[in-house]
């Protein structure tokens, strides 16, 4: 597998960079971190799926993230952008030195990103390959809501408090009730109020609902049930682990990411085409 790697790699490297032999030193060296590290089914398996995203016409983003620093991701095509004129840093992507699992982020057109994914379960098998699990929690107004409901109080009511909370990505009701002096008002004088922030603290943070990983699939050598267990999600196999646990058992996590202005650009160039009948 490493040798089909290699030559793959040089065979692209030759094509950006024909007549030049001075960066052959860090290819090297970012494939034999590669192989050291254990990577190199990673590599080809990413290689493989953008390649057959880009022969199918389906819009592939240039790179995201600490992968658009590898010259060895960039020989293979599955980044765009060349590390060397902008002097990305290959050790930021991967370390010998802090071994983590290798995060290559591809964005693909939103409305075609599931082909790729299909193709991926037709290459591997069904039973080879699930989306991720996650869990959406109960954030303060949320808490508030549901709570109301539960308490049977007012919708009106409700509403009123839930309203008096300051929005904030990380906002809590403990913080909202510091910030705020007409919800403290209303906690300190109402004993309904009451009962429903302190119920509400008491599950603000809880899984609320589950639902899939926007863009986080896995794909396992055995069946991905030998390693975790599985559920439906809304016609979607995912795992019932979430993408923290999947990465402590070890499991290869893919990123698809379904990016709406690469399918906006891509309708753009096809519209100014066909208009200019080119």
């Amino acid at each position: 597998h490493f040798q089909y790697l290699k030559e793959l790699t040089l065979s692209g490297y030759h094509n950006h960079y024909p007549g030049n032999d001075e960066l052959l030193g860090r290819l090297q060296y970012e494939l034999d971190t590669i192989r050291q590290m254990g990577y190199t089914d990673y590599f080809l398996i990413v290689w493989d799926y953008v390649n057959f995203a880009k022969q199918n016409h389906i819009a592939v983003g240039p790179g995201r993230g600490s992968a658009a620093g590898s010259l060895v991701s960039y020989c293979l095509g599955i980044t765009t952008i060349d590390p060397i004129q902008y002097d990305l840093l290959f050790e930021r992507f991967l370390n010998p030195e802090r071994v983590s699992m290798p995060d290559i982020d591809v964005d693909f057109c939103y409305e075609r990103r599931s082909e790729v994914i299909e193709y991926v379960v037709g290459k591997y098998g069904s039973d080879h390959v699930a989306q991720i699990i996650t869990f959406g929690t109960l954030k303060a107004k949320a808490a508030v809501r549901d709570v109301g409901r539960a308490l049977d109080m007012k919708y009106s009511d409700v509403d009123v408090v839930a309203k008096l909370i300051p929005f904030g990505l990380k906002m809590t009701i403990r913080d909202a009730l510091a910030q705020s002096r007409d919800l403290r008002t209303l906690y300190n004088n109402r004993e309904d109020v009451k009962r429903l922030l302190d119920t509400a603290i008491a599950l603000e943070g809880l899984p609320r609902h589950a639902s899939t990983h926007a863009a986080g699939v896995v794909i396992t050598k055995n069946p991905v049930s030998d390693y975790v267990p599985l559920q439906l999600n809304d016609d979607v196999i995912t795992t019932q682990y979430t993408m923290g646990t999947l990465e402590e058992l070890g499991i290869l996590k893919m990123d698809f990411l379904g990016l709406r202005n690469l399918t906006v650009i891509q309708d753009t160039v096809r519209n100014i085409k066909q208009s200019q009948g080119i």
